[in-house]
């Protein structure tokens, strides 16, 4: 790629025009609809074109219409959203739906953990790819797969905690955020079939009786194993690019905290990391990061506030956090009800351009609360 990759839509479905400079970390943020996962969908396309139209040949899905293949890459019913004025670039190419199976090396460069994660394991075991409709996109058909193979392969059934899988101190984290003890493993059930079960003392409960954050963190943990590999392999040679949808979902700001942290391990082992959010939490951290990087803050304060001991590897870490380059794009609806994107990577609460001050809609709501909260406090004093 050459200099800073860029990824632009223009006419497809509700974007008129979204042009994205990606940097080390890049955040998309915009109301419902506004277009973030089809987004994130064309950039998986645009890098991986060859390896998905691989896996939907695979299971038997015919590809050669446009207007079909777009509803297998984005769900049933998206294809008439491919027009004659439709664009897609990336890096400055073209990118159409004649040409993917031309993109990429055919392995995975982009690993991608889609919204709605629980829900490919809500029976306590994911489908495989071929087992999932075209209703469902092709990105979390592919991240099913990932989840079936890991949960298929021989070896220990325990998938939390295992010792030398994430840094200890993240295990830690986790465990205090989100599981408190408990232990994730593949068991047997009554019925000879393996599930997923969190084990507490002599209790082992099956998926759908955890805590709604423990059935959204567990496939997003399970996901980042796969390219947060055990600590003597900094990075998977194949993958470059890891994208994450609305990580915050179903979570305590404790857990979101957590994944931020891992967030930055990625970084440092050397993946462009894109995320899309609803969350302000994730943009409190973007927005403090550039901060220290503009005061030249010691590696120790990134360390601190995400309430870890600056030892020797998390030093390391939050060091290659302040080298980052961090992007933000607010996609929007215009007055003619098609969206267009803005960059306000700055954050800066203090800037003439509303859609900035606002960090992209995410902070108004509560200065509007607290607006009225004021009035009402004047009022009553005079």
């Amino acid at each position: 790629m050459s200099g800073t990759p860029a990824l632009t839509i223009r006419n497809f479905a509700q974007i008129r025009e979204a042009s994205l400079d990606l940097g080390d970390l890049t955040v998309l943020v915009g109301a419902q609809g506004t277009g973030k996962s089809l987004a994130l969908q064309w950039l998986k396309a645009a890098i991986d074109g060859k390896q998905v139209i691989q896996a939907l040949r695979d299971a038997g899905e015919y590809t050669r219409e446009s207007s079909v293949l777009i509803d297998l890459i984005f769900g049933v019913g998206m294809g008439p959203s491919w027009r004659r004025d439709s664009m897609v670039t990336f890096d400055g190419k073209r990118i159409e739906p004649r040409n993917l199976s031309r993109l990429g090396s055919g392995t995975e460069n982009v690993f991608f953990i889609p919204a709605h994660r629980s829900m490919l394991v809500s029976d306590g075991w994911a489908a495989p790819f071929q087992k999932l409709s075209s209703d469902t996109p092709v990105v979390a058909r592919i991240f099913s797969q990932n989840l079936f193979d890991r949960f298929s392969a021989r070896g220990s059934d325990q998938l939390f905690p295992i010792p030398k899988l994430l840094k200890q101190e993240y295990r830690a984290l986790i465990d205090e955020a989100v599981f408190h003890g408990g232990k994730i493993a593949l068991e047997t059930d009554p019925q000879h079939a393996r599930r997923l079960k969190l084990t507490h003392g002599d209790a082992k409960l099956p998926f759908m009786t955890w805590t709604a954050g423990q059935r959204e963190f567990t496939p997003l943990m399970l996901g980042l194993y796969h390219v947060l590999p055990r600590t003597t392999v900094r990075k998977r040679q194949d993958i470059d690019w890891v994208i994450v949808e609305e990580p915050e979902m179903g979570l305590h700001p404790q857990a979101t905290t957590v994944f931020l942290l891992l967030t930055l391990d990625l970084l440092w082992r050397g993946y462009h990391v894109v995320l899309s959010t609803h969350s302000p939490h994730v943009l409190t951290a973007v927005w403090m990061l550039r901060r220290l990087q503009e005061c030249h803050a010691r590696p120790a304060l990134v360390c601190e506030a995400f309430a870890v001991r600056p030892t020797g590897a998390l030093t390391q870490v939050a060091e290659s956090a302040l080298t980052k380059n961090y992007k933000v794009h607010f996609l929007e609806f215009g007055s003619d009800n098609r969206v267009t994107s803005r960059d306000i990577s700055r954050l800066d609460p203090d800037a003439a351009d509303e859609a900035e001050a606002g960090w992209g809609g995410l902070t108004g709501f509560s200065s509007r609360f607290g607006d009225v909260v004021r009035k009402a406090v004047n009022e009553r004093a005079r």
